[in-house]
């Protein structure tokens, strides 16, 4: 028999990352799935897939993206267990809720090291013995908010952006190496990202912006409960795209995703943003200017 293809899954103890990882070991690939605590997330894959706990096909790997340290070792362990990957899925990534003057510049350095800088450190790792092998595929794991800028979420939004434009550039670069890149504009599903549990949320309630938080909350918590659907959906997308034969594929995972892409392709940008703005209530351009008596600016 044929060896199964290896994909190392990274954040894998949880969300999209865990039923990622339990799809791909049920269709038949060794996983490495890679994440910050091995014990509790093997435990819930070995639930989910209902592997033994000597199952070579289903391996964990300990990974902290926002330590060098962490990488390097995680890296190395890949290598040695599984030798160069079939598929490199980068799924791991944090979010925040807060506009720009609110967030504090540790977090925009938190969330480049986790979402990006430690994806390039992985994959830098590992793309010689990838090249070597002369196969593999990179799949990035973005989101509506790498599309279009989102208010109250700038990190979020600018670290999704630059995921895409290292992926497009990247697959310049190793496709002639027999590389692929996969980018996978996620929509809105069920994780702990959308319940808060996966957010730092910096947002000031009662400081100038109050307003804006108050409208944003409540029209994005309706129009999030309209769109999410089960983590389990997402997996068919994944799948679809380590199959991907093109040097660089950039495809939506859910109705509201293809929506967003096709809108961003046909409408201009002026009016994307007066959509944007009027589905989250946002008060028009100097509207609430000047500030009330007795506010004071946020230093």
């Amino acid at each position: 028999m044929a060896e199964p293809r290896t994909v190392v899954v990274t954040g894998a103890s949880r969300g999209l990352g865990l039923v990622s990882a339990a799809h791909l070991y049920r269709r038949g690939w060794r996983v490495i799935a890679a994440m910050r605590s091995v014990d509790a997330g093997l435990s819930r894959l070995r639930e989910l897939t209902g592997a033994s706990p000597g199952d070579n096909r289903l391996v964990g790997v300990a990974l902290d993206l926002t330590e060098a340290a962490s990488v390097e070792r995680a890296a190395k362990e890949i290598l040695e267990v599984a030798g160069a990957p079939d598929a490199l899925v980068h799924n791991a990534g944090i979010s925040a809720a807060g506009m720009v003057e609110e967030t504090p510049i540790a977090l925009w350095e938190r969330m480049f090291a986790t979402n990006l800088f430690g994806p390039v450190a992985l994959t830098k790792a590992l793309l010689p013995a990838m090249r070597a092998a002369g196969r593999g595929r990179v799949v990035l794991v973005s989101s509506e908010a790498g599309v279009r800028g989102m208010p109250a979420t700038a990190p979020y939004s600018a670290v999704k952006g630059a995921v895409e434009r290292w992926g497009e550039s990247m697959a310049g670069e190793v496709a002639p190496f027999g590389i692929g890149v996969t980018v996978l504009v996620a929509g809105t599903y069920e994780t702990d990202i959308i319940t808060d549990a996966g957010t730092t949320d910096s947002r000031d309630l009662d400081g100038p912006y109050a307003r804006l938080h108050r409208t944003i909350d409540r029209r994005g918590r309706l129009l999030v409960g309209r769109a999410a659907r089960p983590p389990e959906r997402f997996v068919g997308g994944l799948a679809a795209a380590l199959d991907d034969t093109g040097a660089y594929i950039r495809r939506p995972v859910g109705p509201d995703a293809r929506m967003l892409l096709l809108l961003n392709r046909i409408a201009p940008t002026r009016l994307m943003h007066q959509m944007i703005r009027l589905l989250l209530g946002i008060p028009r351009r100097g509207s609430l200017w000047p500030a009330p008596e007795g506010s004071q600016p946020n230093i």
